[in-house]
């Protein structure tokens, strides 16, 4: 993209919500998959702006609040030994294992390193032949080409000190998770552009037929969301249920095929469990056998570990999008970005992170909530 601004632009966005007004004849549920969307919604006031029919529920689109409290666990375990430089984006750092987090095992004396690609810490490998670098590989569809990169060069090179914590998820299943919920409300998806970037669009007809949900793949600047939710208010005041790119300066219907082959090389599909959903059947990827050898969980033997949310945090609906941030009792108050309960608190696209750092405390959360201003930046 080069004039980012036509995707802010007030005019066009004022258009869009008239033609949505006058579309809507009844109520509708719409859930935004990804969390960067849910930001983006609740910065611009996009939920604010629509007519009241048109209600928007936050989705579990958010790679590090939906990473399970063991695998947290397993990486604390891991980044405590002293033989381990533990590579992990920044954003990582404060989600709250069992009784602390990696920024608490760093200030400990553990080697955790903040790194910006997985290829960084493959070179850290190779400086550091006598230390194990270990990176954790965490995220949607739209990180594994480049962790499935990294561990493919890592082979090539036989460079044996290096291994990845694999915590990928995919988006797919989590939707038909969704859908078969016996509190379900929604009645279309707006997916993440980015996801399906890499991988296209031929895993969605099936789930939009057979659940009879619009399903409008779309971006993340306003006028990108408002266009998605324009698309499938149409499709649903019709009573239609298929799939729209409504993104298609960035996604085609095959995806980035040189993607999908590392992909399909390096990894293989497996059960997952989401942090504060459960077991999601053939929702995630693992190293295939041919990589195993890089598995961390494996080299350190971390796979025993098992582990218990608390019972104060409500993440798991918040993800689930049965409830919003403002109805879990703690938001704001015991659950703060410097004190966070739980991964939705701590990310840059959790959806607890939006409301306290754009100031949406009303709602149903207990009186007394305070917003020092110096906990205003959530941590990223």
């Amino acid at each position: 993209m080069k004039y980012i601004d036509e995707f802010n632009d007030p005019d066009l966005a004022r258009r869009l919500l008239d033609e949505i007004r006058a579309t809507v004849t009844r109520p509708w549920a719409l859930m935004e998959v990804c969390g960067g969307q849910t930001h983006s919604i609740i910065r611009h006031g996009i939920d604010q702006l629509l007519p009241d029919d048109v209600e928007l529920i936050h989705g579990p689109g958010c790679p590090v609040c939906v990473t399970p409290l063991e695998m947290i666990d397993k990486a604390l375990e891991i980044a405590s030994r002293p033989e381990v430089i533990f590579c992990s984006f920044g954003d990582m750092l404060r989600v709250p294992g069992t009784d602390r987090d990696l920024f608490r095992v760093k200030g400990e004396g553990a080697d955790v390193r903040v790194v910006y690609s997985p290829l960084d810490a493959l070179r850290l490998a190779r400086r550091y032949p006598d230390r194990e670098v270990v990176f954790f590989a965490i995220g949607f569809e739209t990180t594994a080409p480049a962790n499935a990169m990294a561990v493919h060069q890592a082979r090539r090179l036989g460079i044996d000190n290096f291994s990845l914590l694999v915590s990928h998820v995919r988006v797919p299943p989590a939707v038909e998770a969704i859908m078969t919920a016996p509190a379900c409300r929604v009645q279309g998806f707006l997916a993440a552009g980015h996801v399906c970037s890499v991988m296209g669009t031929a895993e969605y007809p099936d789930l939009a037929e057979r659940h009879r949900v619009p399903i409008v793949v779309t971006g993340f600047e306003p006028l990108d969301i408002l266009e998605g939710i324009r698309l499938a208010v149409h499709q649903l005041e019709r009573g239609e249920h298929r799939v729209e790119n409504a993104y298609a300066r960035a996604v085609r219907e095959e995806g980035n095929p040189a993607a999908l082959r590392m992909i399909e090389e390096v990894f293989e599909v497996t059960d997952r469990s989401w942090r504060g959903i459960g077991s999601i059947p053939a929702s995630g990827w693992r190293l295939a056998d041919a990589y195993r050898a890089f598995d961390a969980e494996h080299r350190f033997d971390v796979t025993g570990i098992r582990t218990e949310e608390l019972a104060v945090c409500r993440s798991g609906e918040v993800l689930q999008g049965l409830i919003k941030p403002t109805e879990c009792p703690a938001f704001g108050i015991d659950c703060t970005p410097r004190t966070p309960l739980g991964a939705t608190m701590v990310s840059s696209e959790g959806a607890c992170a939006a409301y306290y750092l754009y100031r949406r405390m009303d709602g149903p959360a207990p009186q007394g909530s305070r917003v020092p201003q110096e906990e205003m930046n959530p941590v990223g």
